[in-house]
């Protein structure tokens, strides 16, 4: 069986989860459902990044010890994941020991292959990224720095390990060249090139000034830099430092992350992989931002977005529709309640909810809920059963590319096309006249649905579960290799009654 592995970036638990967190575990939820239909042997990971000095300081602002903060915190991104229903492999918290041990191994791998040495640092330092900046990344606004995020930074030293970063330079940039799929966008691709082309210096990768971490073996003064902490989740969620059970999972691995930490995955990660003699992912995607009606989300102008609430008003399906189908994927999108409502409505209630309503009870009304024609199985000029049978190579090629909203607009594309034939058919006239004719329309239509109930699994589980049942199909028989005229519902297959899948919003 193929393998594959699929990860969000670890969520840091500063703050309660966001449309941002939602967005991305979605991507991957549905990327996750997606390959296990297709009969891929998945693993979904996702997690919470739990050290580090803004925890450490959230902790102590809210009167509670770091342990009891994380802990705290971290079960809101495991309760946001329920909301989702995300079917994610593992949850890796960052202060798990399995990790602890993940992380010492990784680090003195580094040491021994001659990567680390000690030295003192001096920079400027931005808390809300626990990050290191060069003066040229930065704005200057009276005597002060600011990063591009207009986080204000400050100016640190101390002494620190660093790792060799500027020794990798130019392995990366032949990576890069040698594997120009491994970033996308293309657009994140080359400003990850420009950045490494200007220059790379060497990554301090440990601190003094808090205790809030992993400590260094050697040197218990040091904790590890939080984003060699981070990013070593990818390895500890399979077996790390023993990979023999779960390597094949990391040669086929996709990092779904936000661009705002794509230098971090896309620079500093595969160089710590490389220096640590480990192969790269084979893949790092990262999505855009989201706004609200228009403006920058922030918890200073109290806009920010709770993926629960909007769950609770809207229902998940309807939720998970919109992020997915609003914008193209490595896009900035902007939600508001409005475009939600529409979208939904046109999409869901009207276009594909609608059809399957009148369809399925003018086929009680007329046949008692049993399908009356015998279809050939030979369907290659039947429309449009001949569509219905092409749509799924369609689909597959775009999720594989990682285009996402694409492949919905395929699926919704052959739902209008539906419409179209049903409001052509007319069974409501035909069936005065021709009973047969009818009947061969009302399963077509009804196949039609079967082929769309089953690709519509990955992005909307909820609805298309209950057209599945609707159309009573087996549990066995709905993963995509049911995806052919083999299968077909035919004369005799009875369904059960109809039911909403879409209510309209006023």
């Amino acid at each position: 069986m193929k393998k594959i592995y699929i990860t969000t970036p670890i969520f840091y638990v500063n703050d309660l989860p966001h449309i941002g967190h939602s967005y991305t575990s979605i991507i991957c939820d549905t990327l996750a459902r997606f390959y296990r239909l297709n009969n891929f042997d998945v693993l979904f990971t996702t997690g919470t990044d739990e050290h580090g000095l803004k925890v450490e300081k959230a902790a102590k602002k809210n009167g509670m010890s770091p342990n009891s903060f994380v802990d705290k915190v971290s079960q809101n991104f495991r309760d946001l994941l329920k909301k989702i229903d995300s079917t994610n492999s593992d949850f890796i918290r960052t202060t798990e020991n399995r990790h602890e041990i993940a992380c010492k191994k990784f680090w003195n791998i580094l040491c021994e292959n001659n990567q680390v040495y000690l030295s003192k640092y001096k920079g400027w330092y931005s808390i809300k990224d626990e990050s290191f900046y060069q003066e040229k990344e930065l704005i200057k606004k009276n005597d002060s720095f600011f990063t591009i995020d207009n986080e204000k930074v400050e100016w640190i030293e101390e002494e620190s390990y660093f790792f060799k970063l500027s020794e990798w330079e130019n392995s990366l940039l032949n990576y890069y060249e040698k594997y120009p799929e491994f970033i996308q966008p293309k657009s994140r691709r080359n400003e990850v090139i420009s950045f490494v082309k200007s220059g790379l210096k060497d990554l301090s990768i440990s601190r003094t000034s808090f205790k809030w971490g992993i400590k260094v073996e050697d040197n218990s003064s040091h904790i590890m830099y939080v984003w060699i902490d981070a990013l070593v989740n990818y390895l500890t969620s399979l077996g790390y430092p023993d990979l023999k059970e779960k390597k094949n999972y990391w040669n086929e691995c996709i990092h779904i992350i936000g661009k705002d930490i794509l230098k971090f995955h896309a620079v500093y990660w595969p160089a710590l992989l490389m220096a640590a003699h480990l192969p790269l992912p084979k893949k790092i995607f990262a999505h855009g931002w989201w706004t609200n009606e228009g403006k920058k989300i922030s918890k200073s102008l109290g806009n920010t977005i709770d993926p629960n609430k909007i769950i609770d008003k809207f229902g998940l399906d309807q939720f998970r529709y919109f992020l997915l189908r609003e914008v193209t994927l490595g896009q900035d999108g902007d939600f508001s309640e409005n475009a939600l409502k529409n979208r939904v409505n046109s999409d869901l209630s009207n276009n594909l909810g609608n059809l399957v309503q009148r369809t399925i009870k003018f086929l009680f009304k007329n046949f008692e809920g049993v399908l009356p024609f015998q279809l050939e199985i030979n369907l290659s000029n039947n429309y449009p059963l001949k569509d219905a049978y092409l749509l799924f190579p369609k689909v597959e090629k775009r999720i594989i590319n990682l285009e996402l909203s694409k492949g919905i607009d395929e699926i919704f594309v052959f739902i209008s096309n539906l419409n179209k034939f049903m409001d052509e058919s007319e069974p409501w006239n035909m069936i005065k006249n021709d009973r047969v004719l009818t009947g061969k329309v009302l399963t077509e239509l009804i196949e039609s649905f079967r082929v769309i109930g089953i690709i519509l699994q990955p992005f909307l589980p909820i609805a298309s579960q209950l057209l599945l049942d609707t159309l009573n199909i087996d549990y066995r028989l709905r993963t995509f290799e049911f995806l052919n005229s083999k299968y077909v519902l035919n004369k005799g297959h009875k369904l059960n009654e109809p039911k909403v899948l879409f209510p309209r919003f006023e």
